[in-house]
């Protein structure tokens, strides 16, 4: 029945052309296709059984779905990058994490700072699509550098991803021994600086914004404040900090509105 090889110990795998059968406890169980947090050793005999060369990459790439794979590491990724912090984090806390081995992991991130680029921009990705949403959802320039502004101060008490601003904690760390990061951060700035420049634009398009306004310093000043209130906020562990801000940048708002 089994043509591939054969397992010893509870918790292998043995492989026949179509089934996938766990060893354990004396018993095996077939199935098709396991569960993602299946407690299942992948390690194998010493002799590799012929025709399958890499335990992990027939796992990864025949029976999960790859995307999904990705996904669910970069989600998990994100909470620890996000929480312990990019260098306290490796690779073996993600392997836990996710339920994955290091094999899978690197099948889809070639080295852990792939990884951590890959993270922050799908952090980022989900703070820019709340974000979005909101801007969406105002019809005027003054409305809309509102909601940026509001939806700072939410990131205080309800973060997309637990552990805060993804921009600011990739910040503090993106130092000279990590320049990969570094790049990234910058480039999650550059996005959320030029959002805000293309709201001052329109809004002195439209006459809704004074033509005078220095769009640069506006949007250096909205996004400086807000991430500064955000870490004041976060070591003091209230949001007294960001409230001051908030109403400080509603005010130069104010201020630029014909």
């Amino acid at each position: 029945m089994v043509s591939v090889f054969s397992c010893l110990h509870s918790g292998q795998i043995i492989f026949d052309s179509k089934i996938i059968f766990i060893w354990r406890r004396g018993i095996l169980i077939p199935r098709k296709k396991p569960a993602v947090n299946d407690e299942v050793s992948y390690k194998i005999s010493k002799k590799k059984p012929l025709g399958i060369q890499d335990t992990d990459r027939y796992l990864c790439g025949m029976i999960r779905n790859p995307d999904e794979t990705r996904a669910r590491i970069l989600r998990k990724s994100g909470v620890l990058f996000n929480t312990q912090g990019y260098k306290s984090t490796s690779i073996s806390d993600i392997t836990t994490a996710t339920g994955y081995t290091k094999g899978a992991i690197y099948r889809h991130f070639k080295n852990k700072a792939v990884l951590e680029k890959a993270t922050l921009f799908h952090l980022s990705t989900l703070m820019f699509e709340k974000l979005r949403a909101r801007i969406k959802g105002e019809s005027t320039a003054g409305n809309k550098l509102r909601a940026v502004i509001q939806y700072f101060e939410s990131y205080i008490t309800h973060p997309e991803v637990k552990g805060g601003c993804p921009l600011m904690n990739a910040a503090i760390e993106a130092d000279d021994s990590n320049p990969s990061l570094r790049k990234e951060a910058v480039k999650v700035l550059d996005i959320l600086r030029d959002s805000v420049i293309a709201i001052l634009k329109n809004g002195i398009r439209y006459k809704q914004i004074k033509k005078e306004t220095d769009l640069e310093y506006s949007a250096a000043i909205i996004i400086a404040s807000l991430e500064g209130a955000i870490m004041m906020s976060k070591l003091r562990r209230n949001n007294h900090d960001i409230k001051r801000i908030i109403k400080h940048l509603e005010s130069e708002v104010k201020n630029i509105e014909t």
